[in-house]
């Protein structure tokens, strides 16, 4: 998920501020970023991971408030919020999912090339994937695959959606093709600034791909 922005062209007089705007947000976007990559993958105990998620919800809410209009800071507190709902479970957790949805849903419909990887597409796909379906919860094979496929037409390298694609294919039995995509996540380049990310994801998509290669061949 890596960070992008789009400065608006406005008048001359309004231009350096605009512009300083503009850093502003990138900054703030920045810090969200790796404080979401703490929360993930330093945070070991599921409680103090989801009391530090919902922190992180707070911290990318006031930025969204600070920024109206601008889809990245929502597409952040989505991910953290859907990483609240990982470390709960249960009902409470599903909630959280469909709040991250909501604000995918609101991050799209603003810009969805926010963040410049896929993260909305991704995102989004991933919570159809990993969320149960009816008459529990929202998920949807079907809708994920088309998500998961955006973000790959998106950022056909990327260590993110390449994972994604690939923990999707083994949730859906094609372990061959779940071997591919995670054969890509762990040769995606790195990304300046997310090394706590990459070692984590890296780590994930490791772990899936001896999965898919133990199932493939067993």
């Amino acid at each position: 998920m890596r960070l992008t922005s789009l400065v608006l062209t406005l008048a001359l007089a309004a231009s350096a501020g605009s512009a300083l705007a503009a850093d502003g947000l990138d900054a703030k976007l920045d810090g969200l970023a790796r404080g979401w990559a703490h929360v993930n993958y330093e945070i070991r105990d599921k409680p103090a991971q989801a009391a530090a998620a919902a922190t992180l919800v707070a911290q990318a809410d006031a930025v969204a408030q600070q920024f109206p209009g601008r889809a990245e800071p929502l597409v952040w507190e989505a991910i953290a919020s859907a990483t609240e709902a990982g470390a709960k479970g249960s009902l409470g957790g599903l909630a959280l999912a469909k709040s991250a949805r909501g604000l995918l849903e609101r991050a799209e419909k603003i810009n969805p090339a926010a963040l410049g990887d896929g993260s909305v597409y991704t995102s989004l796909g991933s919570l159809y994937a990993q969320v149960p379906g009816f008459p529990i919860g929202f998920g949807d094979p079907a809708k994920a695959r088309t998500y998961l496929q955006k973000a790959l037409a998106a950022n056909p390298n990327g260590i993110d959606s390449n994972f994604f694609w690939g923990d999707f294919l083994l949730r859906q039995g094609d372990y061959a093709g779940a071997a591919k995509a995670l054969e890509r996540a762990l040769a995606a380049p790195a990304r300046p600034g997310r090394e706590v990310a990459d070692h984590g994801r890296r780590a994930e998509a490791a772990a899936l791909l001896a999965q898919a290669r133990n199932k493939r061949h067993g």
